[in-house]
């Protein structure tokens, strides 16, 4: 992960780079990142994160995957906080946003779409400057948004997920979460071992020497975060696979209509999404694709100076 302690700074700065500078800089403002909640109508309120730079040089907005929260963007928001303004928000189902019955809000793809319209709307964030990084159940609502709206962003980077209903790209209880009645079964599990859950799933698919550590409190706001409300992140989940193929499907049959500038990286381990997966994405839609060596399915976590990296460079 990141180090941002005053020690390693102190060690950092002596070599005069302009990166380690920069995260000197970032981890001296890291106390103006501010948590707050945001009203996006609809009876949904989301918990969110801004970080912002003296004089940001353009936006940037961290959509998270599962079983994550906002807090797995804290460290890289404080290395871009020289040159950017940062956001990221809890996908309601999650973290400490709220968590509607299933009858008012079906947490599918297609509704989290809608939800990211409305918090870019309600923030006030300037489109025409904006990067979006998403990963994992955050990329397919960014790009679906995409199609609807190609001004969205100046720039969207996604990863790691399944655009596309490939079954032999994906980890087998994923897939079963699209049908019943294995799609009971696996929630059913999952919440029954939320905790194995939480403490590895971030490390599967990677060796011993490859296995990391969560920061102690992205660990904590994870295990806080999943039963957070009436319904734990693991139905939220189930919800967003019940219609997952059905976007799956509309995505790929429009595709063409996506003109905002799209990068794709992946994890060259990943184990629940398979790199062929970004690979025909990136074919089709004529984009670039960074296959990261010896990461996993959660690069951002993994290797997070490459995440700032690619965030930087998409302004360039």
């Amino acid at each position: 992960m990141l180090k941002l302690s005053i020690g390693t700074l102190l060690a950092a700065a002596a070599a005069f780079t302009p990166m380690s500078l920069g995260h000197a800089a970032a981890a001296e403002r890291k106390s103006q990142a501010s948590i707050s909640f945001l009203d996006v109508g609809k009876g949904i309120t989301l918990r969110r994160m801004v970080v912002r730079a003296p004089d940001p040089k353009g936006t940037v907005l961290f959509l998270h995957g599962f079983p994550e929260t906002l807090f797995v963007w804290k460290e890289i928001s404080a290395a871009l906080s020289d040159d950017f303004e940062v956001h990221a928000f809890d996908w309601p189902g999650f973290g400490q946003s709220t968590r509607p019955a299933v009858e008012k809000f079906s947490y599918s793809p297609t509704a989290y779409a809608e939800v990211l319209n409305a918090y870019i709307e309600k923030a006030g964030i300037d489109r025409s400057n904006l990067t979006i990084y998403a990963t994992d159940i955050g990329a397919l609502p960014a790009l679906l948004l995409a199609v609807d709206e190609p001004d969205i962003a100046r720039c969207i980077i996604v990863g790691d997920f399944a655009p596309f209903n490939r079954p032999e790209y994906m980890f087998d209880s994923l897939q079963s979460l699209k049908a019943e009645p294995s799609a009971s079964q696996v929630r059913a599990h999952m919440n029954e071992t939320s905790a194995e859950i939480l403490a590895n799933a971030y490390r599967r698919g990677l060796s011993k020497e490859e296995q990391f550590d969560l920061p102690e409190d992205v660990q904590k706001d994870m295990v806080r975060g999943w039963s957070h409300g009436a319904l734990t992140s693991a139905d939220a989940f189930y919800y967003y696979y019940a219609k997952f193929t059905r976007d799956e499907d509309f995505l790929e049959a429009n595709l063409d209509k996506l003109k905002t500038p799209i990068k794709l990286v992946w994890g060259e381990k990943d184990l629940y999404i398979r790199k062929e997966m970004g690979a025909e994405l990136a074919k089709r839609i004529d984009a670039k694709l960074d296959i990261l060596g010896g990461l996993g399915h959660y690069p951002h976590l993994q290797k997070p100076e490459q995440t700032v990296e690619e965030v930087r460079a998409s302004f360039r």
